[in-house]
């Protein structure tokens, strides 16, 4: 599938871009921090700007997201009252979300340029064939918190590198396959608890009385659950070989190779942990300070190293590398406005057509959650919009006789599955593009037997943990 090219900003565009990502960042953590809501009026107006200049800079395709919001609230300003407290709230959803991405894209930054992060990427990928499906897949989880999407790059180039290395064609194709499996897994086992993801923020934003720390064990057994189904299928459906495989060398054993990236992981979670316990703040908040902060301080490590002046790295993330990101910041910001101002507009759409989502047994919301956001993948929904349309419509989490946690691990849990089946998500395509097929082809094909199997694995561990726990 061929796409148009985004026009590439003029410099004076970078720069603009840099600045109102910075600024607004700077003002959603001001009123997340501050709990005040003084400086909204111009953090809304920065946001519009920011729209505005990102517009024609990217392929029409994320154009239609813009056009598609602006439409929808037209339509909500002739048919709601209240359609300013709606805009408001939907004007708050993107900020937020242009915040966290820029918060996230600086430790993204500070990490891809380490040599110590891409020896561990590579001693991953050196593994042998007996260990080397978990070591990815544990291994991209860990990535995944420090690199978000930047995590399969890295990733996926080194396993693309390292298969490269077999001389042998068809030993070659199934090990680039297992391997970028395993990353792509290894990711989005990331999606149902990582206090970095776009999935536990949003929908712990969206559900009452949900916390990173009331969703983590559930999440977590989510996680480990998906870890589990794609290691047994990696393992019992080993390829049937039709040549003798060559001897293979001593492995790396070398696992200090680890220790920088597990020290940085155990920096941010006790930093979370001890910065929300002072503060009491929820974790997206902590996360818009702390990972900029981590990233200063890697950075300015690096730059004692006789790398490049810091001056100049800051220079490069404000105005050529946070630009670069246009199409995605656009799309994310675009798909969490256009979720609020629908919401609405669907409510009164699906009570005329005698739907009653309230009169559901709640057993069949937490199954449908499960299935209904991969189901949506599939026609290019974002979950982004899939959850932000969904999750007002959803009865309380007292109607339904559950734990908001049991509420929120459902939904992370049909997001993370989306991110694996769905030809229209950044995992896909990347794995797609490594391995040169179509990203229909990641989803259905590849990870056709694994998705089959999680989609009957993962709503039965839901029930489990909201009819025994929840």
């Amino acid at each position: 599938m061929t796409t148009l090219p985004q026009s590439a900003p003029t410099p004076v565009l970078h720069k603009l871009i840099g600045l109102l990502l910075i600024a607004v960042t700077a003002l959603v953590t001001l009123r997340e921090w501050g709990h005040t809501s003084l400086a909204d009026p111009l953090t809304f107006a920065l946001w519009t700007v920011l729209v505005a200049v990102l517009f024609p800079t990217v392929r029409p395709g994320r154009k239609g997201f813009v056009v598609v919001a602006v439409a929808l609230t037209a339509m909500l300003i002739w048919r709601v009252p209240d359609w300013q407290e709606i805009v408001a709230q939907a004007m708050v959803s993107g900020t937020f979300i242009a915040a966290f991405f820029t918060a996230l894209a600086t430790l993204r930054s500070a990490a891809e340029p380490s040599p110590e992060i891409r020896e561990a990427g590579s001693f991953l990928a050196r593994q042998p064939p007996g260990r080397r499906y978990l070591a990815l897949t544990l291994g991209g989880t860990a990535f995944a918190l420090l690199l978000n999407y930047g995590s399969i790059t890295l990733l996926g180039s080194l396993a693309t590198a390292a298969a490269r290395e077999e001389p042998d064609a068809e030993i070659r194709g199934h090990r680039r396959r297992r391997m970028l499996l395993a990353i792509q897994r290894g990711f989005v086992t990331s999606l149902p608890w990582s206090p970095l993801g776009f999935s536990v923020a949003i929908t712990t934003a969206l559900i009452p009385g949900a916390t990173w720390a009331g969703i983590i064990l559930p999440a977590l057994g989510t996680a480990l659950l998906m870890a589990f189904v794609g290691w047994g299928i990696d393992t019992l459906f080993k390829p049937r070989l039709t040549t003798t495989p060559p001897p293979r060398g001593r492995p790396d054993n070398n696992w200090a190779k680890l220790k920088p990236l597990a020290w940085l992981l155990a920096i941010l979670v006790v930093s979370t942990a001890v910065l929300g316990w002072l503060t009491g703040l929820r974790i997206i908040a902590l996360v818009l300070v702390i990972a900029p902060v981590m990233a200063l301080a890697w950075t300015v490590m690096q730059v004692r190293q006789g790398r490049l002046p810091l001056r100049i790295r800051l220079r490069d993330y404000a105005f050529r590398e946070m630009p670069a990101y246009r199409s995605e910041v656009l799309l994310l910001t675009m798909a969490g406005y256009i979720g609020t101002v629908g919401a609405p507009l669907l409510a009164p759409l699906v009570k005329a057509s005698g739907f009653h989502p309230e009169d559901l047994p709640t057993w069949v919301v937490l199954v449908g959650l499960v299935w209904i956001i991969p189901l949506l993948g599939q026609f290019a929904m974002n979950p982004i919009i899939v959850v932000t349309l969904i999750a007002p419509l959803l009865p309380s989490t007292a109607e339904l006789g559950i734990s908001p946690a049991a509420l929120v691990t459902a939904i992370t849990a049909g997001w993370a599955l989306g991110g694996v089946s769905s030809p229209f998500t950044a995992t896909t395509l990347l794995i797609g593009a490594f391995g040169d097929v179509s990203a229909r082809h990641v989803g259905v094909i590849w990870n056709g037997a694994y998705m089959l199997v999680l989609l009957a694995a993962v709503p039965l561990w839901v029930l489990a943990y909201a009819y025994l726990f929840g």
